[in-house]
This record gives structure tokens, sequence and C-alpha cells, in this order.
């Protein structure tokens, strides 16, 4: 095997609609490996960077090429004034393997942006090979629907005087440092430095705001489960041991009981409990790297990669 440099290309792509889009790849696209497409979540000071530490450790053992865009509304991408929902992201994601990459991929979500890599699978399914989701959401969460006029009610509350202040508030380092030990890692000491940095440089545009109040609008939760049910892909579902939540109704789910919901509902699905909580790939990347290895391996074959893209 050849070890990629760990220097990404950084390239642009263009919508019909005329909204540009950042994106990195990293190592060679012509290897014969089926690449990765990797989505970050959404959140205050979250873009592309958010998989940089996975990149590198993943390059350093690995010749399978990563594609890392920063979705609209985040990072160095376009941000309009708008409500994405995980349709838009779909078809950006669609435009950069059809248009730019031409080439089908597997694609790796965090978190609650799984909506938008199963969007993409629904209205380009011969451009996604397989799925992985990082700690996503519990299944009450996402297989509930918010109603348009809930969602329209939220958004126009973030876009007021009061989510302006919200998101000043939210880009602060102590509201970031506490949000990030409190709901986001296992251990508060892993919070570090270059997370900080993270965030700090993603919420350093206003205009990122709007991407936030998309999401905090829960456009994303449009009742998934049945949607799920039908994916055939081959999919990997990992979560962190240290995830929880107790449901309005005082319901207490950990992380075996995620799993479990997924997998009983999900065709073609194999599971995994990894150290940590939420964000898997920052915080236990080593075990990220080889669940996601693993899963490669068994399904993706360069020959595999040959046959799909002929």
């Amino acid at each position: 095997m050849t070890v990629t440099p760990t220097t990404p290309q950084v390239r642009q792509g263009q919508l019909p609609t005329g909204e540009r889009y950042i994106y990195e790849i990293w190592g060679d696209l012509t290897t014969g490996q089926t690449p990765l497409l990797l989505v970050h979540p959404v959140g205050v000071g979250l873009w592309r960077r958010f998989w940089q530490r996975f990149c590198q450790a993943w390059c350093a053992q690995s010749d399978r090429p990563l594609i890392v865009p920063d979705l609209l509304g985040c990072g160095d991408s376009d941000m309009d004034q708008k409500p994405y929902s995980p349709q838009d992201w779909a078809e950006q994601l669609a435009h950069l393997l059809q248009t730019e990459i031409q080439q089908p991929a597997i694609v790796v979500a965090q978190g609650a942006l799984m909506p938008a890599a199963v969007a993409l699978a629904e209205i380009q399914p011969e451009l996604v090979l397989g799925l992985a989701f990082s700690g996503p959401p519990a299944w009450r969460v996402i297989e509930r629907k918010q109603t348009a006029q809930q969602q329209r009610r939220l958004w126009r509350l973030f876009c007021s005087p009061l989510g302006w202040l919200f998101f000043q508030y939210a880009r602060t380092p102590f509201f970031l440092r506490r949000f990030s030990r409190r709901q986001l890692f296992a251990r508060a000491e892993q919070v570090d430095r270059e997370w900080m940095q993270l965030l700090a440089e993603g919420s350093r545009k206003q205009a990122s705001r709007h991407a936030v109040y998309a999401f905090l609008s829960r456009n994303w939760q449009q009742g998934w489960g049945d949607r799920l049910a039908k994916m055939t892909q081959p999919t990997l579902l990992l979560f962190g041991e240290g995830a929880s939540s107790i449901s309005r109704d005082g319901w207490k789910e950990d992380a075996r009981d995620r799993l479990q919901a997924y997998a009983q509902v999900m065709p073609c699905n194999q599971g995994q409990i990894l150290p940590g909580r939420n964000v898997l790939p920052y915080e236990a990347t080593a075990a990220f790297i080889a669940a996601l290895t693993e899963f490669c391996a068994n399904y993706f074959t360069p020959q595999q990669f040959n046959d799909a893209v002929q």
C-alpha cells in the first residue's frame, strides 16, 4: 500500500443555481478504491475541518481516497439566508459526485446529517454504494416528523434579533467549550485546543448562522423511519458507548437501545458500539477507522468499484 500525502487538494464546484461550494480531495481518485464521501455535522462552528483529524489518520494507513465538502451554508461554501434542508444538501452532494468527481462513493454521515445521506441515496441511488452513520440520533427522534408550520415558526424566531443574539452567545469560547463537554464528548479533556480552534474558525462568518438556524428549526426531522427501512445499500451503524438520551415521556435510551432500534428496521446493516460519545471520528479516531476499514473490506473491493463505474 502506498501512503497517501496528507495535504488535500481544495476544489470548487458550482450548482446550476449558481451556488458555489468548496470540497477537498484526500488521496488519489484513480486507485480503483471506492472513495469515502464525508458529510460533516451542522452546528455552531462545524464545517469540513471536523474531519481533518480523521483524514490525516486515515491517509496514513489507507489509499482509499476521501472527498470532504463544505455543505452549503457552512465553512467556505456559499451562505444564503435560507432554511437549508436535507434535500438541499443531498442535491449538492449529488452534483459533487456526478459532475465533479464522476464516481459513486460510500457516504459517511455524522450525527443528524444522516438524513442528507438518505436523501442522496433516494434521488441518486447509483451514486451511493454504501452508507456509514456515525452517532445518528435516537430512533424516536429520527422517525418523528416536524410539521412545516412548526419549522417555519422556529425559522422566523431564529431569524429575529433574538436569534442573532443567541448566535453571538453560542460563538463564545465559554458556550462552545461547555456545550462540547456536556453534549458531545465522553471525556471533558478531549475538548482540546484543536477542537476549539476548529469551532472558532467555523463560526467566524456571521452568515454561517443561517445553516445553524435551519438545523435548529428541525428541517431535517421529516419522519425517516419508513425511508430507512427501504435502504438497500450496505450500511454501517456506529454509536458511542456514552451516547444516551431521555425522551419527554421519561424513556431512557442508551447506545445499545439505539443500535437495536435501528437494526430492527434497517436491512443490509451491521453495527458497532465504540468508545466515546457523539463525535466518534474526532474523539475515537482509531476505533472509528478500524470499524470503517472492516466495513469497506467486507463490501467494497476494487473489482466491485470497477463494476460500479463501468
